[in-house]
């Protein structure tokens, strides 16, 4: 498939369809009903909201104001002028290409006809509709608008991103989660502008911006907070990693494992974001376990088995006031409990596992498996795939070996590098691997666990 500019031949023909679209409507469109004025107002409350995006926790995204503004424009311009001030994106103040450029535009053209035409057949109109009536229904109209215009918005970028390869179909599904409430919450605004600026007239833009932008502050705010707690937890994973180089990694793959695992089973975009941060700290406890103990070279006497069995519950304490973490302090605290309730700390069987436990034990597993160690090189994908099955049922619940073996058909999984020591540095390491169940721990005097 050629590709010019970047951009393969499949979506250089979807951005021209789009743009086609948008031109054959711009260019049939009557503007008799479209106010001069009220458009000027609208078109640079577009260009001004549009400007200063809310930024996501997410890397590609961007929640424009601008949408406010076209949802306003669908209530008092109808759909032909919500088209033409979505086709102001061509004179956007961003510093962007200009076929993103071009291509924007035309989607919010489209979007803004499409949600004035539903717009238009959902407004009740006609003498045999009491006024009264017609007043209560008028959000009615609006919220068909702006699902309708939230719903294209999201389908254009979305197709756009699957056809130049910038994400998969599975990704653009959890985006869209996240996405989606920014989006309506940002377009609901615009019946707020539109009610505003039939009671104040041109006044209306200044009076909306401040909630408008306040409610940017709140997201940008949400955001930072976000990243500050993920910067929080990447420097405890750091820091029980640094006790083994041949960990390195390992409490990220976990967490990708267990988000696999559940996202297979359907959970909900709150719970996939709390067992994201379960698989990544769920050995924090190792921070107070002593090193000698982690990397002991033979078997560990009771005292020191005794240590590693506690790492789950000295994570608990180490994250317990961590508020955000909620559910996942779960997971984190029975990881290592087995079906058959042969596991630690507690001895937990069947259903009495907290369901986050259950799916970070079969992440951390695998990973283990599949990871070079220091007394092994790194088992194969497939091996690691039948230890699971042979395990299943009386250390992992079949149900999320299962899902993260469903997962692995959909989505590659890529081991660890080799880790290499830094020339002229010696390493302790252990010969022993308390997540890995082909190779029980060794104790004195009680044999294998």
């Amino acid at each position: 498939m050629r590709e010019r500019h970047g951009l393969p031949a499949a979506a250089w023909s979807y951005v021209a369809a789009v743009v086609g679209g948008a031109v054959l409507v711009l260019a049939t469109a009557s503007y008799a009903d479209v106010r001069p004025r009220t458009f000027i107002v609208l078109a640079a409350l577009f260009l001004i909201c549009d400007s200063a995006p809310a930024l996501l926790n997410l890397e590609r995204a961007r929640v424009s104001l601008s949408f406010s503004a076209c949802l306003a424009s669908v209530v008092l311009l109808g759909p032909e002028g919500a088209a033409l001030v979505g086709a102001c994106a061509l004179a956007a103040f961003q510093r962007i290409a200009l076929v993103k450029r071009i291509y924007n535009a035309a989607q919010f053209a489209l979007c803004g006809y499409i949600a004035g035409t539903v717009h238009e057949l959902l407004r009740p109109v006609g003498p045999h509709v009491p006024w009264q009536l017609a007043a209560d229904l008028k959000l009615l109209p609006f919220l068909g608008a702006l699902f309708a215009y939230v719903a294209c918005n999201l389908v254009m970028v979305g197709g756009i991103l699957l056809l130049s390869r910038q994400a998969t179909a599975r990704a653009l599904v959890g985006e869209i989660r996240l996405l989606a409430p920014g989006l309506l919450g940002y377009g609901s605004f615009g019946l707020l502008i539109a009610e505003v600026y039939l009671a104040v007239d041109l006044f209306a833009p200044v009076l909306v911006l401040l909630p408008l932008f306040t409610a940017r502050w709140a997201f940008a705010q949400t955001r930072a907070q976000q990243r500050a707690h993920e910067a929080t937890l990447a420097a405890l994973c750091q820091a029980v990693e640094t006790k083994d180089y041949y960990t390195r990694g390992h409490s990220e793959r976990v967490s990708r494992g267990a988000v696999m695992i559940a996202e297979e089973i359907g959970m909900s975009p709150a719970r996939l974001e709390a067992i994201r941060f379960a698989g990544m700290l769920h050995d924090v406890g190792k921070l107070g376990v002593p090193t000698k103990v982690l990397q002991k070279d033979g078997p560990l006497s009771e005292t020191e088995f005794a240590a590693i069995q506690l790492h789950p519950m000295r994570g608990l304490e180490i994250l317990k006031d961590i508020g955000f973490l909620d559910e996942a302090l779960t997971g984190i605290m029975h990881h290592h409990e087995k079906l058959n309730g042969r596991g630690y700390p507690m001895g937990l069987a069947g259903d009495e596992i907290p369901e986050f436990a259950r799916i970070i034990g079969v992440a951390d597993a695998f990973d283990a498996m599949t990871s070079t160690r220091s007394y092994r090189p790194a088992r194969s994908v497939a091996e690691g795939v039948a230890e699971l099955r042979r395990c299943s049922g009386t250390d992992f619940d079949p149900q999320m070996v299962e899902a993260f073996l469903r997962a692995l058909e959909k989505t590659e999984w890529n081991p660890p590098r080799q880790v290499v020591v830094p020339e002229g540095e010696h390493v302790q390491t252990t010969r022993q691997d308390h997540d890995d169940p082909s190779a029980p721990l060794k104790v004195m005097g009680e044999g294998a666990w």
